[in-house]
This record gives C-alpha cells, structure tokens and sequence, in this order.
C-alpha cells in the first residue's frame, strides 16, 4: 500500500495497520463526499503542522480527520448527543477495541469534539488543532494563502473536490443534524452581545463557507 499512498511535501497517510483500517472504515460508512474531504482535512491539517513547526503523531491525527464527521453519518449518528460528539465517540471505540493508550484516546476524543468551536483548538495539543486546522482551510478556506498552488492543486488532486462542494457540505451538515435541531445550540457570548446590542451581526458558517477563496 505505501507505494500507492501520495506524499505532498513529506506528508503521507501512514503505512500502518490502524490507518488501513481507518481508511476501511471510512470508505465504508461514509459517503465519498466526506470521505475526500476528511482525507483533505488530513493532509491540510499534517501540512498545517509541518509549516508550524509542530510535533505530531500521524496516526492520532490520521484517525481524528478521518472520523471527526461520522457523526453526520446514520450508523453513527445519536438521538440526541452533538454531531461532534458522536464522531468522538466512534472514534474512541474504535481505537479502544485496537489497545490504544487511554490518554492517546482522549486527544483524538478531543480534537474530534472541539473542531467546529473555534478559538480553542489552537491552544491545546498539536492533534487537537491540527484537525480544527485542516477544517477550517477545506472547508471555510481560512488559512488558504498559507498554502502553496502546489500544496492545494496536489492535495485536491489526491482527493477531489465535488465541482459543488460549498452547497454539498452545507447539504450534508444539515442531512446529519436535521433530526436534533436542539443539540446545534451555539456560543452563548454572541446570544449575548446580539441581546445587548441589536445592530450585531454573529458570524454565519455556511455565509463564511460560500465566500471563501475556494472555487465551486
């Protein structure tokens, strides 16, 4: 398999049993949708740690990327628990049934459960950011002059972009959160600062996603 795996500027997906078997998985219960993009999530975010400087094991972040959106998934989606919530959780099983140590667990638990709640993940361990960073370029493209033509075109090359993908995610967050409106409940300080000043206008997720330098 290594010699099938793209390498962008030193950044792979690990050779390794456990990320084969993340990959399976992934492939298997998610849609390419999701599945391209949380492979994009990994190598933006590996990136990410290679221009910062930053230490980190590829297989913790491997698997954090790779799951953090099964929540949206039907096999993995609760009745009631946080999209985010419940990605952490398939991602703590499943590398709980490999032996993996309970504290190596708990970052990717936490990386996977933090990546839609920003200014926080950049404070905490590198596979805690690293994740939330390679989100916030596929998705929302905020640090996509930060890359190079080459690191994006050879990153979207490896794992393709739907020719529509801004209205696709939007389309797949609503379809895995439709049916518990109440656990999307967000950032209590802009409910209070738009309560106490009524020109405030809070940030809009699929506003800032469909404005960003990405095409398509």
């Amino acid at each position: 398999m290594s010699t099938t795996l793209p390498s962008i500027d030193g950044v792979k997906i690990p050779d390794s049993q456990l990320a084969r078997e993340v990959t399976q998985l992934v492939r298997d219960t998610a849609s390419s949708l999701l599945f391209h993009h949380s492979s994009r999530v990994y190598y933006f975010g590996a990136l990410a740690g290679k221009h910062r400087g930053l230490k980190f094991d590829p297989e913790l972040l491997y698997t954090g990327a790779m799951f953090h959106d099964m929540g949206l998934t039907h096999q993995h989606s609760s009745p009631n628990e946080r999209f985010e919530v419940d990605g952490a959780n398939a991602a703590r099983d499943f590398l709980k049934s490999r032996g993996i140590a309970q504290t190596d667990i708990d970052t990717v638990w936490t990386a996977i459960a933090l990546h839609t709640t920003p200014g926080i993940p950049q404070h905490m361990h590198p596979v805690v950011a690293l994740v939330t960073a390679g989100v916030e370029m596929d998705v929302l493209g905020l640090t996509y002059h930060a890359y190079s033509d080459t690191e994006r075109e050879a990153v979207v090359h490896a794992h393709p972009r739907t020719p529509h993908f801004k209205d696709d995610i939007i389309q797949a967050f609503y379809d895995g959160i439709k049916h518990k409106p109440d656990t999307t409940f967000g950032n209590v300080k802009a409910d209070v600062i738009k309560d106490k000043e009524h020109g405030f206008m809070p940030g809009n997720f699929c506003s800032v996603i469909r404005q960003s330098p990405w095409k398509g």
